[in-house]
């Protein structure tokens, strides 16, 4: 792969956002491969082939009100009209005679339209004395009801390939009483931490040690995608060690994720090491938190090689590699990312010249929503991000923030 610029500082190789998932997504394709499941078991799954429907929905005229099913040609334009009522049609059991002429019939939602009827005058405008119905002037001709098909025709897609799978669409494809569905296969994706000073959890810290923190949000962020994780653990800053871990992750995975090891320090092996075993396309971001960032493959598996920053191995997952994911899983189109200006309840100076995430939380008043600070903003501060609720996106050209300006929010609702 080679390495786009950006900008006025070439030379150092940083790249925009924009640029970044350009690059990464243009060089990403849905991985092969495809089953079939149970309605129940598709949620989350991304759908390999479009759902069809095998009948019209619904399948027949219906009402969509509860009132009395009528012949519009008997109403008086200006005049209440009286009709007699001459039977009652229940969802699932429709009414089996003819609706004729100075008739109607007692109709609810969903139940089939008697023949002869055209018309539903919902019950809390109709006037009924023992067995007739007044029915008001005003009424229109085909006024309330659901024609067959007008949901969906037969033969016509109902969910198209590419579509996740939430709630709703487990409800539609069982509305057509469709038992499974083919699903593109899981991805599978390979993570572990770099570093000799990362420490797993369950024993006491040595000197200059810290927990690894990055395995644990990487294995929540990866599971809500429905992924097939292989977790390798912590890695040592040993070339051989490195070399052996992303060997065995490019066998096993179509993905492989690390955190740390990818700036510029003696000890920081991973850009030495995908661009020796595969190819690379490596990058200063222009961002803050999660500057240093590797993207490249190693054998048919997609890499990435996050910060070791908590809240960077954050910003970068949400702004980069979640959309990849989804890419390979194959979904399509993929989410938009939904940000929305609110008012600013902080004061900042900012470099220029990059794209900065900051932890947010939003709060309103009687008038509008503004955002505030959650917590310290240093890139080790994760509390920051449990804390927040949003990011606040302030873009490369902002130089300074002050109480009352407009920013731009991205809700972490919307990034899972």
């Amino acid at each position: 792969m080679t390495q786009p610029t950006s900008g006025g500082d070439a030379g150092r190789n940083f790249l925009s956002v924009t640029d970044a998932r350009s690059l990464i997504l243009d060089a990403l394709s849905p991985v092969d491969g495809w089953e079939r499941v149970a309605v129940r078991a598709a949620l989350g799954r991304v759908l390999a082939r479009d759902v069809i429907a095998p009948y019209n929905v619904p399948a027949h005229d219906n009402s969509a009100m509860d009132g009395y099913a009528v012949r519009a040609a008997d109403l008086a334009a200006n005049a209440e009209t009286a009709l007699a009522v001459v039977g009652t049609a229940f969802a699932g059991r429709p009414f089996s005679g003819i609706a004729g002429p100075g008739q109607a019939v007692r109709i609810m939602t969903g139940a089939a339209i008697p023949e002869g009827a055209d018309t539903i005058v919902v019950q809390e405008v109709a006037r009924r004395e023992h067995d007739r119905v007044f029915v008001p002037a005003g009424q229109k001709q085909g006024q309330n009801l659901r024609r067959a098909g007008e949901d969906l025709a037969e033969g016509s897609i109902a969910l198209a390939a590419g579509t996740r799978c939430g709630p709703a669409e487990l409800g539609l494809i069982a509305s057509l009483g469709i038992a499974e569905v083919v699903v593109q296969r899981r991805l599978r994706v390979a993570f572990f931490s770099t570093g000799d000073e990362i420490a797993s959890i369950g024993r006491p810290l040595a000197p200059g040690e810290v927990y690894d923190s990055n395995r644990y949000t990487l294995f929540g962020a990866l599971s809500r995608l429905g992924c097939d994780l292989l977790d390798m653990g912590v890695v040592p800053d040993e070339p051989a060690a490195l070399e052996a871990a992303f060997r065995d992750a490019s066998l096993a995975a179509d993905v492989i994720i690390t955190s740390g090891g990818v700036s510029v320090g003696e000890a920081d092996f991973i850009r030495e090491m995908m661009a020796r075993m595969g190819e690379v396309s490596f990058w200063k971001l222009a961002i803050k938190p999660g500057r240093p960032m590797a993207f490249g493959r190693i054998g048919d598996a997609v890499l990435f090689g996050l910060p070791g920053n908590p809240v960077a191995v954050m910003v970068t997952f949400y702004q980069f590699v979640q959309d990849a994911l989804l890419t390979l899983m194959g979904v399509t189109p993929l989410p938009p990312a939904e940000r929305f200006p609110v008012r600013a309840d902080f004061a900042l100076r900012k470099q220029p010249g990059r794209v900065e995430y900051l932890r947010g939380r939003l709060q309103r008043d009687d008038t509008q929503l503004s955002v505030a600070m959650a917590g310290a903003q240093g890139s080790g501060v994760l509390r920051s991000m449990s804390e927040a609720d949003c990011f606040v996106v302030l873009p490369e050209d902002c130089t300074a923030v002050q109480p009352g300006d407009t920013v731009f929010v991205q809700p972490f609702h919307g990034l899972v």
